[in-house]
């Protein structure tokens, strides 16, 4: 249970470890601040890239005052053994968001990814991990001002759902999504903890935390394989910029600074996107198939050769001739590397051919002169007949312009129908003052990648991972080949006309097809009846789809108003305002300027999605479109029927109103002048 400020002495104690933790943090930042690096380092490069890492873990241990630096303890019974040899008999550990130690280097507090920590998250009555006591700590702002205990093995000890733990997670909030390392559920830790080398997909409903939980494994990845992930790169791919905006602070709270967030379109950003699709085109251009028609295309360009190479190296001249450069070629395409590579390795091939004949002469060439042979003007012309270099981007849009050249490699892969629908009605001069669509950037990606391999990073964490299509999850899958990835998402909410049907479809693209699918389906964040209200959408938009069990204690509050006008709408937004938190209120898109302007005349202030909510502005104009992986605290939803019809079929519509209708964390009230969709009524 809960103990008062009253209850001094426990508290007090508590308290001064707090105070002292905070000093020892202070310290531990000081120290690296006063780090002298003139004598250690070689040269200027050295010198910037040393400051750079000490500034990094300045802002790395820097104390924020409204942030608890440690939330939990633990209270082992015995000494642990070999595999907790960091403890003693009676020892305790303070948990929190990173390691703090004491002058003598002693921690703390133990960093919340430690072996050590787990328990915290882990730990129960039926199985206590040898955890004596488990308390937790209850801040108001940055004062710890209550404390809560667990005693695992005294089974006199009734089980209680605890009331911090409770209070923390229904907790209003203000500002950018926080990190959960304070609520974190076992189930949520099992995928936490999972290792490096396996990639994982979450499907979770709305509230169950999936995306914290994708965010809270990159940052245990970093702990636990700093060393690798340093190397070879972590990477956050959300849906919208305004998604990244809400999630920024999340990493860099939890002392990780050097995870880089983007979104698709950025991946792929070779060219400026100008243009959109029609979802038909969209649709077909996003097709897994047209991988292959892109490599046809692209290896059409070789032809094999029908004239010898001769080359001429003071008095004497060698030739290779037409068969047995014909060998070459057909070897290398049958290899089936990359069209770059292959390309790269000809000149070599043929300037071996070439040093074979003058050993078989006598003399003894060496490397060079086998370099020398390959940069012979001779084997440089043959190689471009033969093997020439492709732009991308020029092929893509050959492909797109071009009705002959895109059905001959188009056959049998595409339709005619399909063949008419992504070909552009007017030509295009070139490459720059094409209007590229986001989904030609994929394509271009795609051929860029048979011409030259991506880069692969470490790890790659995709969320919202349901709205993609096949070519975006092999554009993603090309960034880590060989890493691996955590796939979070949830198939009801897709909104896309080519939205995921499947998590296995999904990951074959995504080239992890030996991924593991793990549910959540306990919702934390929504309250009971707007969950419940929201599930009645499933049977028409995910049949089969587990719906999301609420386990609040809280039920929130729901509402269905009907209102005659926009200041109906604008009254609701200010009785959500009147209560603690952050207010979202969520429209179709053709509606925000209307309600935009209603808020105006009332003066109310708002701001759109990815701005920060402040204490004094705690309203947001959110466009439906932009709903997704946001929550607030109250929600009034516009005009359900109007989210609906602004989809281009209904399906994709009951998706988009089963996002909005879900990013309430505390209280929701749906406003409505005209009728609800059917699909809500009272089953």
């Amino acid at each position: 249970m809960s103990t008062p400020v009253s209850a001094a002495d426990p508290l007090l104690r508590e308290r001064s470890h707090l105070a002292a933790s905070r000093a020892a943090l202070r310290a531990m930042r000081e120290d690296v601040q006063s780090l002298d690096i003139s004598d250690v380092t070689a040269n200027w490069v050295n010198a910037q890239i040393l400051e750079r890492q000490i500034a990094d873990r300045v802002k790395a241990l820097a104390d924020l005052s409204d942030t608890p630096l440690f939330f939990g303890r633990l209270d082992y019974l015995h000494a642990p053994g070999a595999e907790r040899a960091e403890g003693a008999e009676g020892e305790r550990f303070y948990i929190g968001r990173r390691h703090v130690h004491d002058h003598d280097g002693d921690p703390m507090v133990i960093d919340w990814r430690a072996p050590v920590s787990q328990p915290f998250y882990r730990a129960s009555r039926k199985d206590p991990m040898d955890v004596g006591l488990r308390r937790r700590f209850g801040y108001t702002g940055g004062d710890l001002t209550a404390y809560e205990d667990e005693h695992l093995s005294d089974p006199a000890e009734a089980a209680t759902t605890s009331k911090l733990l409770q209070r923390e997670i229904e907790r209003p909030r203000v500002g950018p999504m926080r990190d959960i390392v304070a609520t974190i559920q076992p189930e949520q830790d099992e995928i936490v903890r999972s290792g490096l080398g396996g990639s994982v997909c979450v499907q979770g409903g709305p509230g169950t935390g999936k995306t914290a939980v994708g965010l809270h494994r990159v940052a245990y990845l970093l702990y636990a394989h700093r060393e690798r992930l340093a190397r070879t790169g972590t990477l956050v791919i959300g849906p919208n910029r305004s998604f990244l905006s809400y999630i920024e602070q999340v990493l860099p709270a939890l002392g990780e600074l050097t995870v880089r967030q983007a979104t698709v379109d950025d991946l792929v950003a070779q060219v400026e996107v100008r243009g959109t699709d029609e979802a038909p085109a969209a649709i077909v251009k996003g097709d897994a198939r047209m991988a292959e028609v892109l490599r046809r295309a692209l290896y059409s360009h070789v032809t094999l050769p029908t004239e010898p190479v001769v080359v001429v190296r003071g008095s004497r001249r060698w030739r290779v001739p037409a068969y047995e450069l014909d060998q070459i070629v057909r070897e290398l395409l049958d290899r089936g590397i990359r069209y770059g590579a292959a390309r790269d390795a000809l000149p070599q091939r043929v300037a071996h051919a070439v040093l074979v004949q003058m050993e078989r002469a006598g003399e003894a060439p060496d490397d060079r002169v086998q370099d020398a042979v390959a940069r012979n003007s001779a084997v440089k012309a043959a190689v471009k007949a033969v093997w020439p270099p492709v732009d991308p981007a020029k092929l893509v849009l050959r492909l797109l312009t071009d009705a002959e050249f895109l059905a001959e490699h188009a056959e049998g892969i595409l339709t005619e129908e399909e063949r008419t629908t992504i070909l552009w009605a007017k030509p295009v001069r070139s490459v720059r003052s094409a209007r590229w669509s986001a989904a030609d950037a994929v394509l271009i990606d795609e051929a860029g990648d048979l011409v030259e391999r991506t880069h692969s990073l470490g790890h790659v964490v995709l969320d919202e991972a349901q709205d993609l299509s096949p070519m975006q999850y092999r554009a993603v899958g090309r960034r880590c080949t060989t890493g691996s990835a955590t796939v979070l998402g949830d198939l009801a909410q897709g909104t896309t006309p080519w939205a995921t049907r499947s998590w296995e479809e999904a990951l074959a693209h995504l080239g992890k097809a030996d991924a593991v699918i793990e549910e959540l389906t306990a919702g934390f964040r929504v309250p009971t009846d707007v969950i419940a209200y929201a599930s009645r959408l499933l049977p028409h938009i995910a049949p089969g789809l587990t719906p999301v069990a609420s386990v609040r204690e809280n039920a929130g509050s729901f509402e269905i108003r009907a209102v005659s006008d926009d200041g109906d709408v604008v009254a609701a937004c200010e009785e959500s305002l009147r209560n603690e938190g952050s207010t979202g209120l969520i429209a179709a898109d053709v509606r925000v300027p209307a309600l935009a302007e209603a808020l105006g005349a009332a003066g109310i202030p708002f701001l759109a999605p990815g701005e920060e909510t402040t204490r004094e502005t705690r309203l947001t104009l959110v466009p439906a479109s932009l709903a997704k992986g946001l929550e607030y605290d109250h929600v009034v939803l516009d005009e359900p029927s109007a989210v609906v019809d602004a989809e281009p079929d209904e399906r994709t519509g009951l998706r988009r109103l089963y996002v909005a209708l879900t990013r309430a964390v505390s209280g929701l009230v749906v406003t409505h002048a005209t009728g609800l969709p059917p699909q809500l009524a009272d089953r």
